[in-house]
């Protein structure tokens, strides 16, 4: 089955499965804001824990496509997304709980993903300022050097980024406490992956969370198009081979449809990796420049 089928299997699913939830689950929730201020006082953990999320996926990774060897593209990628909590790498970011000891703030693990909210978008947004421009350089070290976990470690937050070179800040004593971590429900929780799954296929909708209302709207609109379907072929009685000929202009259409949709997402594909290519070799030139007129200083002293 082609991606446009398997969209369109998947959209019923969505649907049929909206039937199955409270409303409470599928209504639309106010956008979460993150902390800001609280940046500061997590920032090495989320780097630490960032860190060990980069060394992971790309183990999986390589895992999956063994015993062909990960690519520094495929590298990029991982880093580019494991900040972006509208990404399946940054789902860590969704079973975190940031809790007050004290005078400093300690990020805890929990089992299951929780409801994202401030506190989630915190940890994103303290993710985001760790990795910043630096994901180039950290897939070239994962891809030349095979590091561990600890070396990685030392390399992102402490050499390259110098997120964890200094302690924290003492946490204000007239901070306002953040909200309680609350376990997501599983049906939740499957449906915004069942829809995440979905997003960049050809023929899919930008789909975000919709009402149950909405989502049984639609259902009753597609069902509605095929009554009518039905009714036209009984009321209207063309020739079986006009219906033919009519049959395999569509069907022609529908693979212009799908082969253009194909072309331009290779397209899109190729020209990322050519970019990121780009980006690559500009990096290594400015860090050879860098170094040279280092060296001259030094030889002039």
């Amino acid at each position: 089955m082609g991606k446009i089928g398997q969209s369109l299997v998947l959209l019923v699913s969505v649907l049929l499965w909206s039937t199955w939830l409270p409303v409470s689950l599928c209504a639309k929730k106010p956008v979460a804001v993150s902390r800001k201020e609280d940046v500061p006082y997590i920032k090495c953990q989320v780097c630490e824990k960032l860190a060990s999320q980069l060394y992971q996926h790309v183990q999986t990774k390589q895992a999956e496509i063994s015993p062909k060897k990960i690519s520094e593209y495929q590298i990029i990628e991982i880093a580019e997304n494991v900040c972006n909590l509208k990404k399946e790498e940054a789902d860590w970011i969704l079973k975190i709980d940031i809790v007050e000891t004290g005078d400093k703030l300690e990020l805890i693990e929990q089992d299951a993903e929780g409801i994202c909210n401030s506190e989630c978008k915190t940890i994103e947004r303290a993710c985001q300022e760790v990795m910043g421009y630096s994901d180039t350089d950290v897939a070239e070290y994962i891809y030349t050097s095979k590091p561990d976990m600890e070396s990685l470690v030392n390399y992102l937050c402490k050499d390259l980024t110098k997120t964890c070179k200094t302690k924290p800040p003492p946490l204000p004593k007239d901070r306002t406490p953040g909200e309680p971590f609350l376990p997501k429900p599983t049906k939740e929780a499957e449906m915004e992956k069942m829809l995440r799954s979905m997003e960049g296929m050809p023929g899919a909708p930008s789909m975000k969370m919709y009402s149950r209302e909405e989502l049984m709207n639609m259902k009753n609109l597609g069902e509605d198009a095929d009554d009518e379907e039905d009714d036209d072929d009984d009321e209207e009685k063309f020739p079986s081979n006009l219906g033919k000929l009519l049959r395999e202009k569509e069907s022609r259409k529908g693979d212009w449809k799908q082969r253009i949709s194909k072309g331009i997402k290779n397209a899109s594909e190729t020209l990322k990796k050519h970019a990121t290519k780009v980006a690559i070799r500009v990096k290594r030139w400015w860090r050879g420049v860098k170094a040279a007129r280092s060296k001259a200083s030094k030889a002039e002293l």
